[in-house]
C-alpha cells in the first residue's frame, strides 16, 4: 500500500506539472477512455477529419504494443506520437509529458489521449488532462456502469457509441443513463455514430464550448 501511495503521489505531482504547461500554452488535453473495441479511433479519425485544423488536433496514441492506431490517424493528416506501454494497461503522467515533448503541439490546440483500451486503470491516473472523456458502445452492457464506476465518476463526457446498431441489439439506453447519472449526476451523456456523423456536431460543440473556457 505505501509502494502505491508513493507511484500516485509521483504521478500527481507530474500531472500538476503537465498541467501547468498546457495552461501556460492554452492547450486543451482531452483524456479519451474505453474498452476495446467500442469504436474511439473510429470516433478520433471522424473529428480530425470534420474539425479539419479548426481547432488544430493533435494525438498521443497508447497501447500496449503496435503502431496501427497511429498509422490511421496519421493518414488523417494528423500530428501523432505512439507512446507503447509494453504490459502496462493504462498511460501515466510520466508518460504524457514525455509525449507532449515529441509531439510539441502549437498553442490553442486539443491534444486527444487516446488511452489504453480498459475501464478500470486509466481512471485512475490523472495525466493533467483538462477533460476525460469515455466511450461506452451499445454493443457492451448497459450495466457497465455498475461493473466499473470510477470510470463512469470521472467522466465529465460518456458518448454513446455505435447508435446505428441500436435497433439490432438488446441494450437499454434509458438504464445505463440512469446507472451513469447516479454515479455521476454533472455528466454530459451524448450519443454518438462515429461511423455514421450521427452525434458528431453536438460533441464538436462540447469540444469548442471546452476550448473556448
Amino acid at each position: 500500500m505505501l509502494l502505491e501511495q508513493r507511484i500516485l503521489a509521483k504521478n500527481d505531482k507530474l500531472a500538476e506539472e503537465n498541467r501547468a504547461w498546457l495552461g501556460e500554452r492554452a492547450i486543451l488535453a482531452v483524456n479519451l477512455m474505453s474498452s476495446p473495441g467500442s469504436g474511439k479511433t473510429t470516433l478520433l479519425e471522424r473529428t480530425v477529419t470534420d474539425l479539419n485544423g479548426e481547432p488544430p488536433v493533435a494525438v498521443i496514441e497508447g497501447d500496449q504494443e503496435g503502431h496501427l492506431d497511429a498509422r490511421r490517424i496519421r493518414r488523417m493528416g494528423c500530428e501523432v506520437v505512439q507512446i507503447n506501454t509494453g504490459s502496462g494497461c493504462h498511460l501515466d503522467a510520466e508518460m504524457l509529458r514525455d509525449g507532449l515533448a515529441a509531439l510539441g503541439p502549437r498553442q490553442q490546440s486539443v491534444v486527444v489521449v487516446e488511452n489504453v483500451g480498459n475501464l478500470v486503470c486509466p481512471a485512475l491516473f490523472d495525466l493533467g488532462e483538462g477533460a476525460r472523456v469515455v466511450v461506452m458502445s451499445v454493443t457492451e452492457g448497459a450495466d457497465k456502469p455498475t461493473k466499473y464506476p470510477h470510470m463512469f465518476r470521472a467522466a465529465d463526457l460518456v458518448l454513446l457509441n455505435k447508435m446505428d446498431l441500436l435497433p439490432y441489439l438488446d441494450f437499454d439506453v434509458d438504464h445505463f443513463t440512469a446507472l451513469t447519472r447516479r454515479l455521476n449526476p454533472e455528466v454530459t451523456i451524448q450519443q454518438v455514430s462515429a461511423t455514421r456523423g450521427d452525434g458528431m456536431p453536438e460533441f464538436y460543440a462540447w469540444l469548442g464550448a471546452r476550448v473556448s473556457a
